[in-house]
């Protein structure tokens, strides 16, 4: 995408494709090394105007059950009352408030991130990677785009100081979103 005009055709409703996607986080671990993980289940969706961008709308719902860092014991410890209290707060939420198109293909998408049932205004910037018409014939959108939180915003706050200084997980979490997806007919 190099232009509104070029923007403009993307104008719709859209649904993730969750199989093709990807909402996953990055915290620092010991002070040493960084932890990869990501939620497996997410639904969400998008109305894009290219005429307009900015009446653009944005909505996602996560399954916190469905944390996975690769490490069936530290899932388990991330889905207690330590992390994500997941019987309580089965859910993160995301819904726009703004979009604003900032430049050729960026997008900065503000919104309201519920987590623990705490809502604090987040902004994630975007870039628009592409679109494409898929074997099946469905067009197709993708965007990137990754922000960082402190977790302890959010009552999230479990922690271990290290004997060598610094603790176990850092507070400031990396939020990342690799989003495909599909125009609805």
């Amino acid at each position: 995408m190099t232009s509104a005009t070029t923007f403009t055709q993307h104008t719709g409703e859209y649904t993730i494709d969750g199989a093709h996607s990807r909402i996953g986080f990055v915290a620092r671990h010991a002070m040493v090394t960084k932890v990869r993980g990501s939620f497996n289940e997410f639904n969400g969706s998008f109305t894009v105007d290219g005429d307009e961008p900015s009446k653009s709308t944005a909505q996602i719902t996560i399954e916190t059950k469905s944390i996975d860092t690769r490490n069936a014991d530290r899932d388990g410890h991330l889905r207690t009352n330590d992390f994500l209290a997941i019987e309580q707060y089965p859910q993160i939420t995301f819904t726009s408030t703004e979009i604003a198109h900032t430049g050729d293909s960026g997008f900065d998408v503000t919104g309201d991130l519920t987590i623990k049932d705490v809502t604090k205004s987040v902004t994630i910037p975007f870039e628009f990677e592409g679109s494409a018409k898929d074997p099946y014939g469905n067009e197709r959108v993708g965007f990137e785009g990754s922000t960082s939180i402190q977790r302890s915003d959010y009552g999230i706050s479990f922690n271990a100081a290290l004997e060598t200084g610094g603790v176990l997980v850092s507070d400031k979490i990396t939020l990342e979103f690799e989003i495909s997806a599909i125009k609805n007919a």
